[in-house]
Order: C-alpha cells, then sequence, then structure tokens
C-alpha cells in the first residue's frame, strides 16, 4: 500500500479543522528536513527512473524538463534546488517524483522520499514572524512529527510564481470593464477583510484590489479575522464582504466560514472561498458551511464580480 492510499475524505477533515499532510524529505542527507504539503494537491508519487525526463530548451533553471504519465504530459520542478539543495547524480537515480494538482495544473516536484502522511488540527499549524522576512522566504509554516521533528510546510504558490508563472492568476487581467459594474456604497466606502497565509497570493490579491480602487485589510490566518471582526462589535455591519483560503494556520477557511456563519452578528456578511483546492468537494463544504461562493486562485482576477453579485444575493448592500 502506497504512502497517500490512507488518505480521508477532505469534508470529514474540514469539519474539526484538521488537515493531512503529506511528509517527505528531499535528499538523503542525515541532516535533510522533513518537508510537507497538504495531501489534496496530490495526486501520487512515482520513481523518477521509470519515467524519461524531456528537457526544454531555454526553460527556467528549476524546471527540469517533462514526462509523459497516462498520456499526459507533466513539467517536472526541482524542488531541492529551488531550496538550495543539489542532489548527487546518484540521489538522482534514487529519488521520485511526486505529481501534485495546483489550481487544476498538474506539476511533478523531485524529491527524494515519501515519508508518512500524518494528520493535524489547522491550531497545531505555525508561522514563525521569521519565515515572513523579505521576498524569498518559502516555508510558509511549521508543524511537529510525534517523535518531535521539525516539519517544514512550504508555500508552493511562490514556488509555482517562480518558476510557472502561468499556473497563477493574471492579476492585471479583467473579463469584465469594472467601470461597467454597479458597484454598491458599501463596497466602495467599506473594507473587505481578507484572509490568507501565503506572502505571493496575498500580493496578488493586494493588486487585484488595488486596481478595482477598493479597499482591503489582509490578515495570515482565520484567527485573526475572526478575532478581528469579533472586536468591532457594532461596527461589523459596516464590513462589505470577507475573502478567505482554505490551508491557513491556527484555523482554516471551512472554519471561519462555521464559525461567521453560525454567528448572528456576522452571518450576514458574504463570504468568498479563494482556493487552489479546486476539487467537488471542497466546493460542496463551503457550500455546506454556508460560504456564499467559491473561486480557484488562478481565476481571481474575477473575484470582484463575485462579490458584488454575493452582496446583492444576501441583501448585504
Amino acid at each position: 500500500m502506497s504512502v497517500l492510499d490512507s488518505v480521508d475524505a477532505a469534508t470529514n477533515l474540514a469539519k474539526n479543522n484538521e488537515l493531512q499532510l503529506l511528509v517527505f524529505r528531499v535528499s538523503e542527507s542525515k541532516d535533510s528536513a522533513y518537508y510537507a504539503i497538504n495531501v489534496f494537491k496530490t495526486r501520487e508519487v512515482v520513481e523518477s527512473k521509470n519515467h524519461f525526463l524531456t528537457q526544454i530548451p531555454s526553460a527556467h533553471p528549476m524546471l527540469e524538463g517533462t514526462i509523459v504519465l497516462r498520456e499526459l504530459q507533466i513539467p517536472i520542478l526541482n524542488l531541492p534546488l529551488w531550496l538550495g539543495i543539489t542532489l548527487s547524480k546518484d540521489e538522482i537515480k534514487k529519488s521520485n517524483i511526486l505529481i501534485c494538482d495546483f489550481n487544476g495544473v498538474i506539476i511533478g516536484l523531485r524529491i527524494m522520499s515519501a515519508y508518512r502522511v500524518i494528520k493535524k488540527n489547522w491550531s497545531e499549524m505555525h508561522a514563525p514572524n521569521s519565515y515572513r522576512v523579505g521576498d524569498d522566504n518559502v516555508v510558509i509554516n511549521d508543524t511537529r512529527l510525534d517523535d518531535g521533528s521539525l516539519c517544514l510546510v512550504l508555500d508552493y504558490e511562490k514556488l509555482l510564481a517562480d518558476v510557472v508563472p502561468q499556473a497563477m492568476v493574471n492579476v492585471h487581467e479583467s473579463p469584465i470593464n469594472l467601470q461597467d459594474l454597479n458597484i454598491p456604497d458599501k463596497l466602495i466606502k467599506g473594507t473587505v477583510l481578507v484572509a490568507e497565509d501565503s506572502k505571493t497570493a496575498q500580493t496578488h490579491l493586494m493588486q487585484i484590489f488595488k486596481n478595482a480602487n477598493i479597499d482591503m485589510k489582509m490578515f495570515n490566518n482565520g484567527k485573526l479575522l475572526v478575532d478581528y471582526l469579533n472586536s468591532l462589535e457594532e461596527d461589523v455591519y459596516s464590513v462589505p464582504a470577507i475573502i478567505t483560503d482554505i490551508e491557513m494556520p491556527e484555523m482554516s477557511g471551512f472554519t471561519v466560514v462555521k464559525i461567521l456563519k453560525a454567528n448572528p452578528n456576522t452571518r450576514h456578511i458574504p463570504i468568498i472561498v479563494n482556493s487552489s483546492m479546486t476539487g467537488q468537494n471542497n466546493k460542496r463544504e463551503a457550500e455546506k458551511l454556508g460560504a456564499d461562493g467559491f473561486i480557484d486562485k488562478t481565476k481571481s482576477h474575477n473575484i470582484i464580480p463575485l462579490i458584488i453579485e454575493a452582496m446583492h444575493e444576501t441583501g448585504n448592500i
């Protein structure tokens, strides 16, 4: 049985503010760190020796080339190199490829070995400020394994933005002329609250709101956003809308939706889930918990029209 065979359904985890992580290593060194990725962004792990790598001329240094898997051409990203690690020829032969799905874009990450799948509560995921210093940080949060070992969760959206930018949202693209939209006064005068832990995704969203000339306030996780809302008291009725990612330390986006929609003081605020986990299970769970919209991160340029639509549907105008 492979490491990924033990994965539970996403919807069961969401109800308990939990997630499952695939833990892996990127080299054979005894000092090699443990890294992790949400299992719902993964498809399978294959041995690299069994797949011919076709190189791409003039490609990004971290884009090794492509392999063909079940008639699908998949770009392979050199994750160790992105982390400043150079694999030996022997390690490359022994390495594996982790096939991932980001926003419907299938990518292969070179890793050394898959270690195990672990279940964590989002409250056990931490985002130390030291990881957020500068633009070159690659770690988004961390947790501890059962033996106390540190396990680092990487900012995979930054990796994609660095190496495969076409897999990310085009912040300058606008399917609708915003001047033609009937923007509610509450949105023009108010401030949209956003919970997002990826610095790359934060930058994209801030640019989208700047382009639309609409104010927004960013929070690094869902708990910070909920705590801020609770501090507003009567002023909470001035909030036009909320945007939340699903994967965040301290409190997941699903839990944000669940808490705010259960609270009579905040249930009127439309909530848009903005996520790279675009599977039908996640969309159904978001809707079931009361979210008023769901958009994947490659289409975030559509988020302003979606907010306006949700505001009208909920009567929060």
